[in-house]
């Protein structure tokens, strides 16, 4: 696979604060790569570095095959940002919108040309400020696809849609990546970096905890999946946790969550324990593990090793 980004032992510090620390990481042609971590984990100065708005201290990162440092306005001529937020003129109409932003570059695609691949024929004299957020965001992310990107970089691309726009949002993006480009997504949605990315990488204080593909990062977790119910009564959290199989449990007031690795033993065990005992297992939820749970635990071991 060719590579189109890549960053060898970056390194930045705001004062006696490390932002990123020796970041090396590598994204090929037509992925789409997401990038997760917990607040101030420095997602965002590792993307201001790649796309050219903040230098680094230390290291080295190359978009396109080209330095960042030395050749940060060409790569901007061939990159597209979607903003977590993005500040468009509210009063203006959206094909005013259009091209003004298609004037900021050397080249730029037919309008009419991104209005039909996300959908927005109709609003094309719709005032900006008269749109629902869906729309909006459809907005936002045609004016990151104006200068027909290499790359696309997606803040929060999901952020604030409803689950109907969301999944819209999910299956635009899977055709950006279909006509060949990268995209590169951060999001504080696991679901959104489980169904959307082929990779996903995981930061947190600057540091880079694990990189994979959604699927091995949950086989890292040792295959466990989770068993929810409720109970009629308080069963002692030491017996759940002696049962077959459970490695951990997640006690709530009235949810008890088992985390098996034979999920048919556990509740071989559980059903046995709870005839035993004379209480009641209702509202019973099987889960796999998800991204979710790779979030928590990676992070959650991430601050146990640096206290």
């Amino acid at each position: 696979m060719q590579t189109v980004i890549k960053l060898d032992n970056v390194r930045k510090h705001y004062g006696s604060k490390v932002a990123l620390d020796d970041m090396t990481i590598t994204i090929g042609k037509g992925e789409i790569f997401g990038i997760v971590g917990p607040n101030g984990a420095g997602k965002t100065t590792l993307i201001e570095i790649i796309e050219g708005l903040r230098l680094a201290d230390s290291g080295s990162a190359t978009v396109l095959g080209k330095d960042v440092r030395k050749h940060a306005d060409e790569i901007k001529q061939r990159i597209g940002v979607l903003l977590q937020s993005t500040s468009i003129p509210e009063r203006a109409k959206v094909k005013e919108v259009f091209a003004l932003f298609a004037s900021f570059y050397k080249k730029s695609v037919d309008p009419h040309e991104i209005t039909r691949f996300l959908g927005l024929e109709d609003k094309q004299n719709a005032y900006v400020k008269s749109l629902s957020g869906g729309w909006k965001q459809r907005v936002s992310l045609a004016l990151a696809l104006i200068n027909d990107p290499e790359i696309v970089f997606l803040d929060e691309p999901s952020m604030g849609l409803d689950p109907n726009a969301r999944g819209e949002m999910w299956n635009i993006i899977h055709r950006l990546r279909d006509d060949g480009r990268t995209i590169v997504v951060t999001t504080h949605y696991m679901e959104e970096a489980e169904t959307l990315c082929d990779r996903v990488a995981v930061i947190d204080k600057g540091r880079l905890i694990a990189l994979d593909t959604p699927k091995n990062l949950i086989a890292q977790l040792g295959g466990t999946k989770r068993i929810s119910f409720k109970t009629d009564v308080r069963a002692a959290k030491e017996t759940l946790s002696a049962l077959a199989h459970v490695v951990h449990v997640e006690w709530g007031t009235d949810l008890v969550k088992l985390h098996s690795d034979d999920m048919d033993q556990t509740l071989k065990g559980l059903f046995q324990l709870a005839a035993q005992e004379d209480w009641l297992v209702s509202g019973l939820r099987l889960e796999d593990a998800s991204m979710n749970d790779v979030f928590s635990k990676l992070t959650a071991q991430e601050r146990g090793n640096t206290e």
